[in-house]
This record gives C-alpha cells, structure tokens and sequence, in this order.
C-alpha cells in the first residue's frame, strides 16, 4: 500500500467519523450503541464508492461543482441543525463542550451531504448517458406489430401502442379514474370552514371579500350556480366545481407529460410520473377539496410547462396558456400576485430576444390582474384582508419577545399596549401558529395599528435589534416546516362538509367500513413507510427543489433557472408571510410540481443540438 493510498484511507476515516457523529446525534443515539460501528463502516466505504465514481466515470467534478455542493451542503446542514441543534447539547452546561459538540456535528453534515451531493451530480450532470437512459432518437416511434385483436399479447400490445401514442390522454384518464372513488365517497366534496366562506359568498349571503381570492370565489359560483340551475339540487350544485376542478388538475398532468414528450422524454420514464399523480392520495383527497390553492397548483404547472414549451418553439396555444395560467398565478392566491411581481423583471430580461412576443403577453398579465385587483373589485365592493394577515411574522416575534419577558422601554410597552391586551399573551402565543395572535390584535385596536404602522415598523426593528435571538427563534419555529426534512404532519385528514345550515352536506355515493378503512390506510401510510414518507415532507421536497436548481449550475444550463423561478418567488413569499409552521396546502403547488422540477433538472433544452 502507498503513500498516497493511506493518506485517502485517513482522510476517508475522519470524515466518516464526524459523519458518524452527526448521525448519531440526528438519530439520537448513544455512542456505545453497535450501529454507531455500522455507520461508521457504511460511510467510510461510501466515501470510497464516491472517490471510485467520479474517477471511473469521467465526470468532471470541477470548481462550479464542488462550489455548488458546498454551497447548498452548508445552507442544508445550517437550516437542518437550526432546528435540531438543542437535542444534541440538552445534557450538556459547559459552553466549550456544547461548542465543541455543535462545530463536530457540523462538520459531519457538511463531510455527508457535499460527498452526497457530488455522488448525485455525477450521474444528473452526465448528459450522455442521461440520453440513452431517458430519451427516444429522433423520428416516429416504432409502429407496434399486428397482433390478433383477441389475444391476451394483442390487447396489451394495443394498449401499449395506444399509451404511446396518447400518453398525455391516458394520464388524464388514469388521474381521473383513480381519484374517482375519493370524489364518490367525498360527494360533494371538501368543504372546509374556508369554503363554507366562500360558499356563503356565491349566495350571497355575506359580502364579497378576497380574503379568499374573489376570482376563485366567482369560479366556485359559476359551476355551482350552472350545476343548480339544471339539477335543483344544492349538493349536485357543488359537486360541478369538484369535478371541474379534478379535470383541471387531471389536465395540468396531462399537459407536463406532453410537454416532456416534446422534449423526447421516454414514455416509459413518464409512466412513474403518472403514477405519482395517480396513487399518491393526497392528490386524490386534495382534487376534491374546495379550495384555492388546489386550482393555483394547477396554474403554477400549467405556466412552468409553457415557460418550457416556448423555449423550445412559439406556438399560439403556449402563449395562450401562458397568460392564462399567469392570470391564474396572480388572482387565485394573494402570494401569488407579489410572487409574479418579482417575477417580471427576470421574465422580462430572459425572454428579451423575443420581446415582440413576451413583452405584450407579460404586460397584459400584469394589466389585467391589476384591474381585477383594484378598480374591478373596488366597483364590486370587495373587501381586502386586514392589514394584520399580512404581518403574521412580525406579529409572532414582537410577541416571543413580550413571552420572554425582555424589557420594553415605556415607550415601546405603550405602543404595543394601545393596540392588545397583553393580560392573556402568553396563555395565547403560540410559536407554531400565528392566528391566536392575530386575532388578539383583531380583538384590540388594528385601526391604531394601521395609523401608526411606521411606528411599529421601528418597534419591530428595534426589539429584533436588541433581541435577535428571539426574532430568529421565533421566525425557525413559525416556518420550519417548509424546509425541516423531518418534521410531521398529517397531510389530507380533512373529509366532507364542516357543519352548516346552507344546504350542502356530506352525501357519499359509496360508503361502508371497508371504504372508509381504506382512505383511512391510503393517508397514513406516508407516516408509517420509510422512502414513501418522503413525498409526504414539504420539506424533503424543499431540498429536492433547491438541488434541482443547484443542478442547473453543475449542467451549465443556468438559462433552466427562469422554469424554478415563479416557483421559488413563491416559496419566498410563504416564508416570509405564513401563519402557520406546517400547512402543507400553503406550498402545495412545490409537491405538485416536483416531478416538472426533477424533469427539468434532466432534460436537453435542445434535443437536436445537445
């Protein structure tokens, strides 16, 4: 053995031991534990595996790589620890060893994933034999062989040429068909109390208010008044908008699988794509759940994929569902108007080339939405949120402070006293959940709140300035859960109608225990199957997302960015704006999306060419 050779195998060593000490702090063992052992000996011959791989496979892990993983295993391992740190040090008081503890525990996440990530940017970033692997040559897919129309080798024969051919067809059928049985045994569909908001709003019965957005609030009202109006029948009413709405996000599926068509992507390698879509439930219980954020998931895809398909040829029906799904990006959440506002100048610039083109369509998005949002919705009498629901984050850190009991000056206590009672803060703060907050101030005066929000601007500045530990507590404990891989929280519990008097109830076309049984297994597998579980965790997705747009770098495709862009803008705006630490709804147009952003982190802008 040389020189060199033990030199790798020491340096291979100590990585694997910090590893192994972040992963038995992650795992919250003892040391003494065997598996410590185990780990360690998994990690040494990873390292290795590593070492062999880029060296084998001719892969060019240069500086744009190695910066790259550094880059996003630092911001993974300082995030990730930010929640999980306390664990690791709760036994301890010396402040040198709970130092010393933390730097060890960083070190080996940081030795983990950067070794991790390089391992995966070896094989996303082999364009070649990527190719091979995921796409079809150029010219017409083979004609299958004929085959005697009654044989069992015929009919499968014919449909997979059929799957072939319509591949984008079949995945709109099989959605359909496999979230039919939620739709039946949840007739007419979900309503939560904010579609019963909402509900009350198409009858009229409260005035019109875009704390939930009026546009999809009138959707909701078109459906069900065309629904009523031929049937007589409140529950039939509703059951329209739930079926529109699964065909819509049926057809968002449909369009990514023939847009990756487009880019020569195998129908074999759309079919997993399908299926995620099909049988993962929560898409199923969420395609008949009224509510905004399902039809924006739908129109977030729709916008990507044309985003797509126009980089690769304009065509009159991209342009159109391009601005379409852009008006249904600003007007079907509130975030999602600041998200396209941010959006615009980069949009601008990319497609500058093509200004004749984008330029009219990107304006008459931002026009049109403005007017609904402002001088139309002003004629229709349509009420805004409160100031105070735009400021759940401020809110919960002034108020983490007060629970902490730091000295306010006078002033400072005054100010914060003429807008809430503080005798019940602390019964009520919640670090997880900004409503209980909010309705405190709601209950006090948000008038003074509103007159004086310069005032309070510089409170806010002021106590993050003097106690920055609470405000970066508070803001972890109140966003977490979008970016924190191992937190959970049951996604898609919700079913039938919260109580009401209006007319619309639970009226389930299938029922029984063995119905009910298996929803009720479908949702919680994804909390008891390890692998599985992952595309339960917003956060898991989280990263997935960010390691597609490191992706984009190692590939040298960073014109690929602007598809992750509105994405992203969004993500930003839920955490700078959420009231709730784990709503997985709030960012499900990124688990809806994570096939389009795994897609685009493989494909060939350019098949002909690359």
């Amino acid at each position: 053995m040389n020189i060199q050779n033990m030199k790798n195998i020491m340096i291979k060593s100590i990585q694997s031991f910090f590893a192994v000490w972040a992963l038995m702090k992650a795992c919250r063992m003892e040391p003494g534990n065997i598996l410590t052992l185990v780990f360690f000996l998994l990690c040494f011959f990873f390292f290795r595996h590593i070492d062999i791989r880029l060296t084998s496979s001719g892969f060019d892990a240069g500086r744009r790589t190695k910066g790259t993983a550094m880059v996003i295993s630092l911001l993974f391992s300082a995030l990730y620890m930010a929640v999980d740190y306390h664990f690791y040090i709760e036994n301890l008081t010396s402040p040198l060893y709970r130092i010393g503890i933390i730097l060890a525990v960083l070190a080996g996440f940081l030795v983990l994933f950067y070794n991790l990530l390089l391992l995966l940017f070896s094989y996303t970033g082999d364009k070649g034999r990527l190719s091979k692997l995921l796409f079809m040559e150029e010219g017409p897919s083979p004609t299958p062989a004929n085959c005697p129309s009654k044989s069992l080798s015929g009919i499968l024969t014919g449909i997979r040429g059929f799957y072939r051919r319509r591949t984008g067809l079949c995945a709109f059928i099989l959605c359909l068909l496999c979230w039919l049985p939620y739709f039946l045994y949840q007739y007419p569909g979900i309503m939560t109390p904010d579609s019963i908001n909402q509900f009350e709003q198409v009858l009229r019965i409260i005035p019109y208010s875009n704390h939930h957005p009026w546009v999809h609030t009138l959707l909701i009202g078109l459906f069900y008044h065309i629904g009523y109006g031929l049937t007589g029948n409140m529950v039939i009413g509703m059951s329209f908008y739930t079926f529109f709405q699964m065909c819509m996000l049926a057809l968002s599926v449909a369009y990514l699988i023939n847009t990756l068509k487009q880019y020569l992507v195998k129908p074999a390698i759309c079919l997993p794509v399908i299926l995620f879509y099909a049988l993962v439930p929560y898409h199923a219980v969420f395609s008949v759940t009224v509510w905004k954020d399902i039809l924006f998931a739908a129109g977030v895809m729709f916008f990507g994929c044309s985003m797509l398909r126009l980089m690769k040829k304009i065509f009159l029906p991209e342009i159109i569902v391009f601005i379409l799904s852009g008006i249904t990006l600003c007007l079907f959440r509130s975030n999602g108007w600041y998200a396209f506002c941010l959006c615009l100048p980069f949009l601008l610039f990319h497609f500058r080339k093509q200004a004749r083109i984008f330029f009219p369509a990107l304006f008459g998005i931002f026009i049109f939405a403005l007017l609904v949002k402002y001088p139309v919705m002003k004629a229709f009498q349509v009420s805004r949120p409160d100031l105070v629901e735009s400021l759940a984050i401020p809110t919960q850190q002034v108020a983490a402070v007060i629970c902490n009991d730091r000295p306010l000056t006078a002033e400072q206590l005054a100010l914060v006293e003429e807008v809430v009672d503080l005798t019940y803060i602390k019964d009520l703060y919640n670090p997880y959940y900004a409503d209980n907050i909010k309705e405190l101030v709601r209950a006090g005066h948000q008038d003074y709140l509103a007159a004086h929000k310069k005032d309070f601007f510089k409170l806010w500045l002021e106590l993050g300035l003097a106690y920055p530990s609470d405000y970066l507590q508070a803001y972890i404990h109140q966003t977490y859960g979008y970016w924190y891989p191992d937190s959970f929280y049951l996604v898609a519990e919700a079913e039938g109608v919260s109580a009401t008097k209006l007319g619309v109830s639970h009226t389930p076309l299938i029922r029984g225990p063995l119905v009910v049984k298996g929803k009720e297994i479908s949702i919680k597998l994804g909390g008891m199957v390890p692998l599985y579980g992952t595309l339960w965790s917003m956060g898991v997705v989280c990263w997935v997302f960010i390691f597609c747009i490191g992706n984009a770098f190692v590939r040298k495709e960073t014109e690929k960015l602007i598809l992750y862009l509105p994405s992203a803008a969004l993500l930003l705006t839920v955490l700078i704006a959420t009231p709730v630490a784990t709503e997985f709804r709030y960012v499900y147009f990124l688990v809806f999306g994570l096939p389009f952003y795994l897609m685009c982190a493989l494909i060939r802008l350019d098949p002909e060419t690359k």
